[in-house]
């Protein structure tokens, strides 16, 4: 039977357009602090200290069908973890947020979040991964607009969420073309913002991923300045809290073991992973169909070139001053999980 998240078990997150140098401040710690308030509230403790388990999920991913299907409960509970707490979150940092004060023991998200984190000293592992074609994603601009190229984006709006994978993409793609984000006026807005922005001729070009992508493609005609899968693809990865992983090591291995089957059915039911997430969305279930058959959903043990390509991303946001200190991303790698 599928599990639904109820009211008291969802995190209101935080506000997309704060900056991310703020997103772990003592500020950002409280408003993640909700999200353990719910959890107590349903009568539920930290999923570190007792079998039950606390994991975030989004609105889109394989989390999200995991949380739908309720596929992980019954694997799981011959393993000895129950209950399973979900909790749901509107992007990355602010899972993280919760993640770093123990609200959330496991979850997903992309590549550029648990940079700020591990900047910002919260307590995170990265425990597996997902590789990224990056078919599903890109740098567009509206139809009509005089930008034709990446270089054109000098002195432009090029709009993408501040501390998402997209910020990466678009440090990367202005790099490409001798450019950096002082080259542009750079406009931070979520996803659903920012659609309206671009929608409206707001900003002059947007990194975005699918839905949104194709969406605007198909609905807007709008231009593809460089796919993402010409800037490198990339990968999401599934992070534990650092006491969970190190107190619940076995378990954490069946937890990803778990979702790693998942994963496999989500790439072998790509329809019904529309269903799902047309569901979630109010997104329009035909469009879902075709953006879900480029969407990756294998989850593999770290690997040596990820975990190289990440640290690639501090050390550029290192020396651009993105970020103030460089991290070693190795230091917050947990390879227990071999498969």
């Amino acid at each position: 039977m599928p599990i639904t998240a109820s009211p008291c078990a969802r995190s209101s997150g935080a506000n997309p357009m704060t900056a991310i140098a703020d997103r772990f401040s003592r500020r950002g710690l409280l408003v993640a602090g909700a999200a353990s308030a719910a959890l107590a509230a349903c009568g539920q403790g930290s999923g570190s200290t007792g079998k039950g388990v606390n994991l975030a999920f989004q609105k889109n991913g394989v989390m999200l069908v995991a949380q739908t299907r309720g596929s992980l409960v019954e694997p799981l509970k011959t393993a000895g973890i129950t209950p399973l707490n979900w909790v749901e979150f509107p992007s990355g940092p602010p899972l993280l947020e919760a993640m770093a004060v123990g609200s959330v023991d496991l979850g997903l998200t992309g590549d550029t979040p648990p940079i700020f984190a591990q900047v910002a000293n919260a307590p995170i592992k990265y425990v597996a991964q997902v590789r990224l074609s990056g078919k599903a994603g890109g740098i567009i601009t509206p139809k009509g607009s005089s930008v034709q190229s990446l270089k054109d984006l000098k002195g432009k709006k090029l709009c993408f969420t501040r501390g998402s994978s997209a910020h990466n993409s678009a440090v990367i793609a202005l790099q490409s073309v001798g450019l950096t984000l002082a080259d542009v006026e750079a406009v931070n807005l979520g996803p659903a913002d920012a659609a309206a922005a671009f929608a409206q001729g707001g900003i002059d070009g947007w990194v975005i991923w699918d839905p949104y992508y194709s969406l605007a493609i198909r609905d807007q005609g709008a231009r593809v300045l460089s796919g993402l899968d010409q800037l490198g693809g990339g990968a999401s990865f599934l992070l534990a809290n650092a006491k969970f992983a190190e107190a619940r090591p076995e378990d954490l291995k069946a937890l990803l073991s778990a979702i790693a089957k998942e994963g496999e059915w989500c790439a072998a039911n790509t329809d019904a992973v529309a269903e799902i997430s047309a569901k979630a969305s109010g997104l329009e279930l035909e469009l879902l169909k075709d953006t879900m058959k480029r969407t990756d959903f294998k989850v593999e043990p770290l690997t040596d070139d990820v975990l190289a390509a990440q640290q690639a991303t501090v050390d550029r946001f290192a020396q651009m001053g993105i970020i103030p200190k460089k991290v070693i991303i190795s230091d917050a790698a947990w390879r227990g999980w071999t498969g």
